[in-house]
């Protein structure tokens, strides 16, 4: 029996048990789900969370409907796609999505749900592994890392001798590109395209929509870098001020935290060289998330079009905090913007990024881990209000099918599925207080944390030793407690090895 056929038979045969009125407490009925993550986007970068990037479609969502300020991811690509897809902490060994895990695709076709991936996937691009053999049955986009904004099959000097990523649609390789093509626009063509289809049906959808934006390298059209010419001329640290005052007056942040120093990566800008040079990189980031947030405002626009948009609930977040890296170096005869170069933002940046948080992508402080989480649901969701309840994006697979009256498969395809390791958030989308995480733990090439209550304890492999926060006190991690409190230290320490044993983590 072929691996499609197995499958269908499975989802055939499993039971759809209704999770306990919480859809109905919600909003009456089965509402569609329309998931978009975007790709190395720092806390402050849109404009509801502090920043003077025009986002104004994002922030509509936020006004009508609902902000988290403590929403967790896994700080990088591959091992936040991961927990995301299947509702699991990471198991790096034998790779990050096997046989006994189910996916989002696989679980939402069991509750009855149309579903489709638009945009990055990032767990195999072999037989088997892309997103039309995981339960979708749409999916166009990007089975591996990001690419060249423009020409998708132009190769990624990241990597010696150059790559060509794998864009494909369902089983169908695609290798040529128009002239005009912008991977973003592109993306969203295809869900908008979706809605359209799925919305005819009766059946809900459940839709996962992947932008590699603002992710390297760094392309975005001239019409959109034009609108933030010379805004970034002052600098990141000036940025930094501007983004933590903004965030103090919408009540993100708690005016008594510490302002973070600045990261031991990124230089003070009165020592920065090139710098119309460095304020370009910034101008161009600012407009590849500004035309995500265009291309947003179309998908809700299809939205209502189709007559679904009140009871589709929307999400909005990003898989780690902006990103430090600079592969290759920096070079300032690389030209920001042009499909011809392949550039990045750097440390200083990536430290305003992240306001008001420490360190960045692959790290386990909050600048790494921390992400925004925009939900709008009309039907569902109270309007411009925001929550502190801890959640984490393990917690997002459970949410989904609690919400589509459906229970988490205990075997799928023939395989035993692990447990999950989320929990449903639906009771803090409908204005409650959820029940949260006791521990949470991440890990990822050395950097690691756990999180219990309000303490968490973190190591950074560059210091190589465990520090202690009390984040209700001191979110901007500044105030180490470990020195104080050797026992709690010793508990959680415990803990987080424990976890990385059991899930096949890195322990050295």
């Amino acid at each position: 029996m072929t691996f499609s056929i197995r499958v269908i038979v499975a989802s055939c045969l499993l039971l759809m048990i209704p999770a306990i009125g919480s859809a109905a407490e919600l909003s009456g009925t089965r509402p569609n789900i329309i998931l978009i993550m975007c790709d190395d986007m720092g806390w402050s970068d849109i404009g509801c969370y502090g920043s003077e990037i025009q986002t104004p479609n994002i922030d509509r969502m936020a006004n009508e409907g609902l902000r988290f300020t403590q929403f967790y991811n896994n700080a990088k690509c591959t091992t936040t796609r991961a927990s995301l897809i299947t509702g699991l902490y990471p198991r790096p060994k034998g790779g990050l999505l096997k046989s006994n895990m189910v996916t989002l695709g696989e679980a939402m076709k069991t509750a009855g749900y149309q579903t489709s991936l638009s945009g990055k996937w990032h767990l195999g691009s072999k037989e088997g592994q892309r997103p039309f053999h995981r339960g979708f049955d749409d999916a166009y986009g990007l089975w591996d890392g990001c690419c060249n904004f423009f020409n998708p099959s132009q190769p990624d000097p990241k990597f010696k001798g150059g790559r060509v990523r794998y864009f494909g649609h369902n089983d169908i390789r695609i290798t040529e590109f128009p002239e005009d093509f912008y991977t973003t626009d592109a993306f969203t063509d295809h869900a908008i395209a979706m809605v359209k289809r799925f919305s005819k049906n009766d059946a809900p959808f459940f839709m996962n929509i992947n932008y590699t934006a603002p992710h390297y390298p760094l392309h975005a059209k001239p019409e959109d870098i034009a609108k933030y010419q010379g805004r970034y001329d002052k600098g990141w640290d000036h940025l930094r001020k501007e983004r933590l005052a903004r965030q103090i007056k919408m009540g993100l942040i708690d005016p008594s935290w510490a302002v973070t120093k600045r990261d031991p990566e990124a230089k003070a800008w009165k020592d920065a060289g090139h710098k119309s040079w460095q304020a370009d990189r910034m101008e161009v980031y600012a407009a590849m998330i500004d035309s995500m947030d265009q291309n947003i405002g179309r998908l809700l626009a299809a939205l209502k079009e189709a007559g679904v948009d009140d009871n589709t609930l929307v999400m909005f977040h990003s898989d780690n905090g902006g990103c430090a890296e600079s592969p290759g170096g920096e070079d300032p005869n690389r030209i920001p913007g042009v499909k011809e170069f392949y550039t990045t933002c750097g440390p200083g940046w990536a430290y305003a990024q992240n306001s008001p948080f420490r360190r960045y992508k692959t790290w386990m402080h909050e600048g790494g881990i921390a992400t925004p989480l925009v939900v709008r649901w009309p039907n569902g969701v109270k309007p411009d209000t925001m929550t502190p309840q801890v959640a984490h994006i393990i917690d997002l697979l459970p949410t989904f099918l609690d919400l589509a009256g459906a229970k988490y498969p205990t075997e799928y395809a023939g395989n035993t599925i692990l447990p999950t390791d989320g929990k449903t958030i639906a009771p803090i989308l409908a204005g409650k207080q959820r029940d949260p995480h006791e521990y949470l733990f991440w890990e990822f090439t050395g950097n690691r944390a756990v999180r219990h209550g309000d303490m968490k304890l973190a190591w950074d492999k560059k210091v190589k030793q465990w520090e202690l926060y009390d984040l209700r006190k001191d979110r901007t991690e500044m105030n180490d407690l470990a020195g104080s409190k050797p026992e709690m230290v010793k508990e959680l320490t415990e803990k987080w090895m424990a976890w990385a044993k059991e899930t096949g983590n890195r322990v050295k």
